[in-house]
């Protein structure tokens, strides 16, 4: 039943969100709960209705919610206008009286707080902190009624309407209750954080804490005295007293004021048994919630302590969950981030990899109970994929090889790695290098890589005759019979993920992988570094993923010299910031219908025969392949043909570059020779086989992904079934199951709340921007940690630093690109993303240069880089958001730096 207008405080809580409000409900909680919380009552979402429905709100909700997010200006007047309504609404008398009645129950006169209290609050996914507005030391029930009118205006400030709006919250979705409460006449007050919101650290307090009201510590008025305490041991391991220049103290006849606090009192406002007290607090109230607790909280004149408010630490990666806990403290790798992958996976698209890690395991001899379950190390935390290095950690064979392996794959993660050496919780325990054979060596001689090493040496031409029938072979194997059940697809597509898939790895790497030893090689012959061997791997034959860019260029240039098919393409394209829309969605619409003029409709069609199954966040079976939207590679067209100098058409430079490399292995093969025949003998052959084989890097990951194409079109086709069987809602909806619940739907089993639980939570990790390479199980991100210590920073103000990636300058206008899809990058601009994966290449033919926050000299991005001769950053931290799209920046690919201009 719908409580009335006004409810006393201890009667709300969390089965009562839609009618007291975020805050109105974890006060109740903490109230049942036991813990101390200040007597009030509230006024319920319901008298906020009622004194609102004549004032007009219907028609401002309308035209909110057809308001783009990004256009401020019409939000503002839009929230403005609804803020004078609300306003201008008188408080219905039934309610004026209810409130009378209410003020007159906690004390003639008592001095209260009016805190707004919003249903989109304090919630676990968004705490829209100070979103709404709070009134202090309020004291009479006229005064109190006025406040109340003004905290409802407060859900109508500019602030909270684009905040919401850029969450995705309906603007009529929402009201506001109010909480009033006694006011604690603080003697010291502040923050309580129960867990560490810098580090992701779980069971360790951080505690803010001032004289006076706590108002001037939420506020940022004070910089307050700062304290850590470990849960686990009560210390204070952290204790740095601030300033404290003023207090906000309550004045005679309501309102508050700001004081200077005395400098004579140098010392902390807290004592040892009080931060105790309020750690204890603090610990009670996250086991209440059952998640971290960011809590207001107050000490009287009297000594006593009162809780003022509590709301879900929102901004805290989730913990990794794997099906087995071990003891002791465990460090998690994120694989998604080092493939490119900064967005969350399906959860169909997670229940592939855990299989394809069990095949892996399984492979290596590792012990995996239940295949579709995932091997021991798999983890996953915020629908990204991590695996257990601790073993790695532990092992003196781990810390020699994988950090170096890193190093050229993911410089940042090698970093955070070797910090972890440190800790004294993951020391070394094993010393010994045969237990790592014992899983690697059965790998290595059923794909029989000792003999492709020598293959490789000795008749090159025959490794590579050897890949291309492997890879005939494989394509093979992904084959479906037709007439196949869905049941039979499901057992087809869990035999490629646990069976066929794995193989193509040792397969395939041990080429590149003998084509970049070789480089090395020859550069300790020459005694050369890395700027006089990077030019050897420009231009390099059979990487998939640059025939793939250099294709799609050909096609530009067809449609080019077609002047009807070429203006198709004029128009406007997306810039990134948005949806897809404009030029290439309309294109693609044609597409399909097949209406575009021949050189288009077939030229497209012929490079998505070859190229359709790549996509960007490709490893993700959940999403759409380019042959099911081609619109990422219309827009990718349209860009291309906006390209007009013809001395930087990608072929030619491609061409250009392979040449020069051809020329520096002859040049370097000539050093060599100073020092005898036989030198210059082995660095040409070295470096030749270096070209002929490090191409085929991308190779293992283009069939993987073929793979997963494969498994995609199956799924899709049992999603019909599951679809038909009235199990689920729309055929796509099986990227929301597992594949043990896919079987369930075919024998009609209801899933449509697992679905719609299951977007929603896909939703929301979506709008993550943050994702730790490294994570330990208490949360603690170790590049946090490192991060936060003093001396951290560059020496040279605005200069970012990372891994030095393709050599060369380049001064221009930088493009921030979160999402390649529909994105826009004008020819010349420097690309600045947060990683790539092949679905971001096609991108890189009309860059001038490019920067990434993830990656090493070897990563994807590098490689395609360094391919077509532009400038290259990688591992630059936060790079999308210390640098601006239209920002000049200057990229140095061999000093590894960007230095944006003055």
């Amino acid at each position: 039943m719908q409580p009335g207008p006004v409810l006393a405080l201890e009667l709300a809580g969390a089965d009562l969100l839609p009618d007291v409000g975020g805050k109105a409900a974890n006060l109740g909680e903490l109230m049942r709960a036991g813990l101390r919380v200040p007597a009030g009552f509230v006024l319920t979402t319901r008298a906020y209705r009622q004194a609102t429905s004549a004032a007009g709100l219907d028609a401002i909700h309308a035209a909110l919610a057809a308001t783009a997010p990004n256009d401020l200006p019409r939000l503002a007047v839009l929230a403005a206008d609804a803020r004078a309504r609300v306003l201008a609404a008188d408080v219905p008398p039934g309610i004026a009286d209810a409130v009378r009645a209410a003020c007159a129950a906690l004390g003639p006169e008592t001095p209260v707080a009016v805190r707004s209290s919003a249903t989109a609050e304090d919630l676990p996914f968004a705490s829209f902190a100070g979103q709404q507005d709070t009134f202090l030391n309020v004291a009479g029930a006229d005064d109190v009624l006025a406040a109340v009118r003004r905290c409802w205006a407060s859900l109508w400030t500019d602030r909270a309407v684009s905040y919401r709006a850029t969450h995705g919250i309906a603007p009529s979705a929402v009201a506001l209750a109010v909480v009033v409460q006694k006011l604690v006449d603080a003697a010291v007050a502040g923050v309580l954080f129960t867990a560490n919101p810098v580090t992701g650290r779980r069971h360790e307090a951080v505690i803010d804490a001032s004289p006076g009201l706590g108002e001037a510590v939420v506020s940022g008025a004070v910089n307050p005295d700062h304290f850590i305490v470990d849960s686990a041991t009560g210390k204070v391991t952290e204790r740095r007293i601030g300033s404290k220049g003023v207090a906000v103290r309550p004045l005679p006849g309501g309102g508050t004021e700001q004081v200077s606090v005395p400098v004579s009192v140098p010392g902390p406002c807290l004592d040892v048994a009080q931060l105790a007290a309020l750690e204890l607090l603090g610990r009670r109230a996250e086991l209440h919630f059952g998640a971290p607790q960011d809590l207001e909280w107050a000490i009287d004149g009297g000594g006593t302590l009162w809780l003022t408010q509590s709301r879900p630490i929102t901004t805290l990666y989730p913990l990794p969950s794997r099906r087995r806990v071990l003891d002791g403290p465990r460090a998690y790798f994120c694989f998604s981030l080092a493939q490119g992958l900064t967005r969350p996976l399906t959860p169909m698209g997670l229940a592939c990899f855990r299989l394809i890690a069990s095949s892996v395991a399984r492979a290596a001899h590792f012990d995996v109970p239940e295949p579709l379950d995932g091997p021991p190390p798999y983890a996953e935390a915020g629908q990204r994929i991590f695996f257990d290095l601790t073993p790695v950690v532990r092992s003196s064979v781990g810390r020699a090889v994988v950090p170096r392996v890193f190093d050229v794959m993911e410089a940042r993660s090698a970093a955070v790695l070797r910090r972890l050496f440190e800790d004294p919780r993951l020391s070394v325990t094993v010393r010994s290098p045969w237990r790592v054979l014992r899983h690697v060596a059965p790998v290595a001689a059923r794909a029989r890589v000792p003999e492709t090493l020598l293959r490789g040496l000795v008749r090159p031409e025959a490794a590579l005759r050897r890949v291309e029938r492997f890879g005939e072979r494989f394509r093979a194997t992904l084959v479906v019979p037709a007439g196949s059940t869905p049941v039979q697809r499901l057992d087809h597509v869990e035999r490629i993920l646990g069976q066929v898939l794995f193989p193509v790895v040792p397969n395939i790497i041990p080429l590149p992988a003998l084509g970049f030893a070789l480089l090395a090689a020859a550069g300790k012959l020459l005694g050369a570094g890395p700027g006089a061997l990077q030019p050897v791997l420009r231009g390099l034959p059979r990487n998939v993923t640059t025939e793939m860019d250099l294709a799609l260029w050909q096609l530009a240039a067809a449609i080019r010299a077609d002047a009807a098919a070429a203006a198709l393409f004029d128009g406007p394209v997306p810039d990134g910031e948005g949806p897809d829309g404009g030029v290439p969605a309309e294109l693609a619409r044609r597409y399909r219908a097949r209406e575009l003029p021949a050189v288009v409709q077939s030229g497209l069609a012929g490079f998505l025969g070859n190229y359709g199954h790549r996509a960007v966040a490709e490893i993700d079976v959940g999403m759409p392949r380019w042959s099911d939207d081609p619109s990422h590679i219309l827009g990718v067209l349209a860009n291309y043909l906006r390209l007009e100098d013809p001395g930087q058409a990608p072929d030619r430079l491609f061409t250009k570059a392979a040449n020069e490399a051809e020329e520096q292995v002859e040049r370097l093969a000539g050093a060599a020779g100073e020092r005898g025949r036989l030198r210059a003998a082995l660095v040409r052959a070295a470096l030749k086989r270096t070209r002929l084989f490090a191409g085929l890097r991308e190779l293992p990951k283009y069939h993987i992904v073929e793979a997963l194409a494969a498994v995609r079109g199956q799924l899709r086709i049992v999603g019909t079934a599951v679809a038909d069987a009235g199990s689920i809602s729309e055929p796509d909806d099986v990227f929301f199951l597992d594949l043990a619940e896919a079987r369930e739907g075919l024998a009609g089993t209801p899933l449509q709340h697992v679905v719609a639980q299951r977007r929603g939570d896909y939703a929301q990790e979506l709008g993550r921007r943050h994702i730790p390479r490294v994570l330990l199980s208490d949360g603690t991100e170790p590049e946090a940690v490192h991060s936060a210590r003093p001396g951290t920073v560059p020496a040279t103000a605005g200069l970012l630093t990372g891994a030095p990636a393709s050599a060369g300058t380049v001064t221009a206008p930088a493009r921030v690109i979160l999402d390649p899809q529909g994105a826009r990058l004008e020819p010349g601009e420097i690309l600045v993303a947060p990683s790539t994966d092949p679905g971001w290449t096609p991108l890189f033919l009309t860059a001038g240069g490019l920067v990434m926050e993830m990656g090493g000299p070897n990563s994807h991005g590098a490689v395609v880089a360094r391919e077509y001769g532009i400038p290259a950053v990688v591992g630059v931290p936060n790079a999308t958001s210390l640098i601006s799209t239209g920002q000049r920046i200057t990229v140095d690919g061999a000093a590894g730096t960007v230095v944006p201009d003055a």
